[in-house]
């Protein structure tokens, strides 16, 4: 089977599981999820996603994200978009479902494999997901999830222009091509040289405006042009105030136009609303916002020097431990502002190869379970399926399936984070500055796109020395910390035995024949017994 049939055979099995193409209201996708808007929650098939062999997690936030893997979302995404505009509400038949069918199989095949703690393991992980949502529905972690919304559909095209960078400073030192390397320069920095605009236009579109409005008034701010204008007594300069002056510039542009909405005539609104949003907004951008949005990112660039090279790794040792519970508590989307005002600024963000050490840590104390819990199967096929995501930066799966439900070994798991932090931060503090030129991968997949003031050989080996002590240290922690006794002889078990000695003791099977249970009824839609599992665990709800 070719590579797109596989895509659309999988957009296949999962449309049904989410309820079918009726009950998708919107798709999206980040770099390395589905991003779905569901009329009912209650129709999406929480186990029968996740058990799908490409699936690697499920996390429900504003929208129901799948957690597919960087590359396969963004190949698995048109062909979902296609089969719901395909079959909208008639229930047509979709194509790709006989493939789509032996896949929804094995899934309902893999959930009802025994997997007694595993299962209580998903319940917490849901848990404690539906008490992160609710504790992160405050104004201000709101407006900041709005804010990395503007920023999340420009990160494939950093990645790409990145990594275009990236491959042109390779060719510069070696000294090959020199007729090739400024035009790879300049596709490189076409975008960052117009990132502003393409920030003014996602701004405005989140916000509720027009969104070439937003992307008119942030246009002011690269516009040559801008360096004959004097405020302060000091001339601008193009590009000043970068992505946060074209932020604030079309927030600003917004609330002018449904000002304007709500008082110019009909008759008149369109001559007279986008005229006055653009020159109110425009000027305000220019005799003010560019002024003090140059400051604060000339401030943010200062400290991250500052706090780097006088306290790089008491520095690293903290933002790489922090990292995960900023992410359980929604702030680390405050972050995405700061890494592109540094890449914008110096050409990498030197905060993105120490946070990414966080993903280290879990890598590492997943590992470490898995030893511990030598007869807890159940446990251990979820670490092998989460681990290569986890290499590759996507923690979700290991976040929310194994450390975070048993607890313990999610704070061990942010130590080792904070070791391999400290280590990046340490040679930061020594002058060998790594960076990165995107946001979004981290793991093995930042690897091709870092950078920094010293050779690409030395910043590479730095990054993967942070990577082995944050997984040694993860590791370690977690082996000898992360267990207490009660905790081991409550998942170091049988769970396959345990689930045979629980159909032996359930009430009317005692005189059941042995080879007899697979005849028993189906526990729940779609999802027999299988013949080692007695009943299995309860049916599967869905979560709040």
């Amino acid at each position: 089977m070719s590579t797109d049939d596989q895509n659309r055979a999988l957009a296949a099995a999962i449309l049904p599981l989410v309820g079918g193409p009726a009950n998708v209201t919107s798709v999206a996708h980040c770099m390395t999820r589905l991003r779905l808007g569901l009329r009912d929650r209650s129709l999406v098939q929480d186990e029968a996603l996740r058990a799908l062999p490409a699936v690697l997690g499920v996390v429900e936030d504003d929208t129901y994200q799948i957690v597919l893997g960087p590359g396969t979302v963004a190949r698995v995404t048109p062909e979902f978009e296609a089969l719901v505009a395909e079959s909208p509400d008639t229930g047509a038949p979709v194509s790709g479902a006989p493939v789509a069918g032996a896949l929804v199989a094995e899934a309902a095949a893999g959930s009802a494999r025994p997997a007694h703690t595993a299962r209580e393991l998903a319940d917490r992980g849901a848990a404690l997901k539906a008490a992160r949502k609710a504790r992160n529905a405050t104004p201000f972690k709101l407006f900041l999830r709005r804010i990395a919304n503007v920023f999340v559909p420009l990160i494939p095209a950093l990645i790409g222009c990145g990594i275009i960078a990236g491959l042109n400073g390779l060719l510069v030192n070696l000294g090959w091509l020199p007729g090739v390397t400024p035009a790879l320069a300049a596709v490189a920095s076409g975008f960052m040289a117009l990132i502003a605009v393409f920030v003014g236009h996602n701004t405005a579109k989140e916000f509720g405006g027009t969104p070439i409005l937003g992307g008119a008034v942030a246009s002011v701010i690269v516009f040559a042009g801008v360096a004959k204008v004097e405020v302060f007594g000091r001339a601008l300069s193009p590009g000043q105030g970068g992505v946060l002056g074209a932020l604030g510039a079309a927030v600003l542009a917004v609330y002018v136009e449904k000002w304007c909405r709500r008082r110019v005539p009909e008759a008149l609104d369109v001559l007279v609303t986008p005229t006055l949003t653009v020159l109110v907004s425009g000027l305000v951008t220019v005799f003010g916002l560019m002024y003090v949005a140059g400051e604060v990112s000339q401030a943010i660039g200062d400290v991250a020097d500052w706090l780097l090279a006088h306290a790089g790794a008491g520095a690293g040792l903290v933002l790489g431990g922090l990292f995960l519970p900023l992410v359980m508590l929604g702030l680390h989307q405050a972050l995405i502002p700061l890494h592109t005002t540094l890449i914008e600024q110096q050409g990498y963000t030197v905060l993105l190869p120490i946070l990414a050490m966080a993903g280290a840590g879990q890598v590492g104390a997943a590992m470490a379970v898995y030893l511990r819990l030598p007869r807890n199967g159940s446990i251990r096929r979820t670490i092998r399926s989460a681990l290569p995501a986890g290499f590759l930066g996507v923690g979700e799966p290991l976040i929310y399936g194994v450390s975070l439900p048993l607890g313990r070994p999610f704070v061990t798991a942010c130590v080792g984070g904070a070791f391999g932090g400290g280590f990046v931060g340490l040679f930061n503090m020594l002058g060998d500055k790594v960076g990165s030129t995107a946001i979004g991968p981290s793991g093995w997949a930042l690897f091709p796109l870092l950078d920094g003031n010293k050779g690409l050989g030395e910043t590479v080996a730095i990054y993967a020395g942070g990577l082995l002590v944050g997984y040694a240290a993860g590791f370690l922690a977690t082996y000898f910390f992360g267990f207490s006794r009660d905790m081991l002889e409550e998942f170091d078990v049988d769970t396959e035995q345990r689930t045979e000695q629980a159909a032996e003791q359930a009430p009317g099977r005692a005189t059941a024949p042995a080879a007899e249970p697979a005849t028993e009824p189906a526990t729940g839609p779609g999802r027999g017994t299988p013949p080692s599992a007695g009943p299995g665990p309860a049916p599967v709800t869905a979560e709040p």
